[in-house]
């Protein structure tokens, strides 16, 4: 019996229900990860159409970047608020309408600001996927829902940068926006019609929550992100990370006491929510600046073009779209914690692997085993420790737990990035093979 033919083995809703609720989700996710890394192989052919300058370029990634992890707690806090499905079909709209505005950008300013508007989309649309999935689904058999959903996160960050390289060898830049058109005239109706309504516990929005957390998490991820760039001691990322710390202070603070918080803080009082969320930022920060490393290898190093770095690093970033349906079968049976640990430690190994043996000169097929024993690892992590941390929860509480796991794993991944490129910086460079 296959993974899905088990799924739909459910007690409580029809096989249609969940079919339509799966599939749906699902696709909103692929185009909201889709969107993380699709533009970064179409950066020189933008630079080339609209003459965009190196900083204007690097703002295209990052206007995304930003308001995506910087919104995901506003964008959960939304749904519980105004209703899960109804803002998730409008995030969607959002997402569409911005994608055509990017396609449509006749300058670098006009494509920056429909990339952030994109951003803005995607983090109402991403915390949904989890909340809606896991409502639809028993507490029995939501470890084999969760793993499908990471197995569709970790295929559109996967799939991203080889989208991007086809796409614009194919046609151009402009139809790596254009695709998610279509795709979100068509899930919009569908998501009004075919998902269930549901609601978070407050009654009200935690207005100054909402207004202390998109400040404090800005400060951060805008330091983590420029930091490289502008100098880590420079005066603008040390008052960025300053005022970004001090701006979540006082939002822990105010949650503390709030009648009716946007994110209790007593779920971290709970073992299970805090560990699991402590080791996915450890994760996230490890492996997205893994990859990134590697896809500067690839290029810099041995000469590959973005599309031929990028299907190389396959066997470690499809593997979670193997794995992950598997991992979240085996959690519903053995619990989350066994396959975390493994999952850590066979990225410890992949990672030690690859330290010990990459040389300017490597043959590819020495990276494969290590590769796919880190995407291994991934995978086992990711569908295990959302589903940790839902069960660490009440039910209708599962969309506020879910707006703060995602946003610490993108934080994670933002500042993995940064400071593994920094530490680079400081120890090599592009100026040869052996340098980097």
């Amino acid at each position: 019996m296959t993974v899905i033919s088990r799924f739909l083995r459910r007690p409580t809703a029809s096989k249609t229900s969940v079919v339509w609720t799966l599939a749906i989700v699902s696709l909103g996710l692929f185009m909201t990860t889709l969107d993380n890394l699709v533009v970064t192989t179409a950066l020189p052919s933008i630079r080339h159409s609209l003459g965009a300058s190196i900083q204007s370029l690097e703002w295209t990634v990052n206007a995304y970047t930003l308001t995506f992890a910087v919104l995901l707690l506003t964008g959960a806090a939304l749904g519980d608020r105004f209703g899960r499905r109804r803002m998730f079909a409008i995030g969607l709209s959002t997402f569409t309408a911005a994608s055509a505005a990017a396609a449509l950008s006749a300058s670098t300013d006009a494509l920056i600001a429909a990339r952030a508007v994109q951003g803005f989309g995607a983090a109402i649309v991403l915390p949904l996927t989890l909340t809606l999935l896991s409502e639809a689904v028993p507490a029995a058999r939501r470890g084999m829902a969760l793993g499908i959903w990471g197995g569709v996160s970790g295929l559109g960050v996967a799939i991203g940068p080889l989208v991007g390289g086809a796409v614009v060898s194919g046609i151009s830049w402009h139809w790596i926006f254009w695709i998610n058109v279509p795709v979100g005239l068509v899930l919009v109706p569908l998501a009004l019609t075919r998902l269930t309504e549901s609601r978070g516990p407050a009654p009200n929005l935690d207005l100054r929550g909402l207004a202390l957390v998109g400040p404090g998490l800005l400060g951060l991820t805008y330091g983590a992100i420029r930091g490289q760039a502008l100098g880590w001691t420079s005066a603008t990322i040390l008052a960025s990370f300053a005022i970004g710390i001090a701006f979540l202070i006082a939002f822990v603070a105010w949650e503390l006491r709030a009648p009716a918080p946007m994110l209790p803080m007593r779920f971290f009082r709970s073992r299970a929510f805090a560990a699991t969320n402590g080791l996915s930022l450890a994760m996230y920060f490890g492996v997205f600046g893994a990859i990134f490393l590697l896809a500067q290898f690839f290029q810099t190093t041995q000469g590959y073009s973005p599309l031929q770095a990028g299907l190389r690093t396959l066997p470690w970033t499809a593997m979670p779209m193997i794995v992950a349906p598997i991992a979240g079968t085996l959690s519903d049976r053995i619990g989350a914690r066994p396959l975390m640990v493994a999952g850590l430690a066979l990225q410890a190994i992949a990672i030690a692997w690859l330290g010990a043996i990459i040389t300017p000169d490597i043959a590819y097929g020495s990276l494969i085993a290590p590769f796919v024993l880190a995407g291994a690892g991934m995978a086992l992590v990711f569908a295990p420790s959302a589903n940790a941390v839902l069960a660490s929860v009440r039910p209708v509480e599962a969309g506020q737990a879910s707006g703060a796991t995602n946003a610490i794993r993108e934080l994670g991944g933002v500042i993995g990035v940064a400071v593994l490129a920094s530490v680079f910086s400081a120890n090599g460079s592009y100026a040869s093979p052996h340098a980097f």
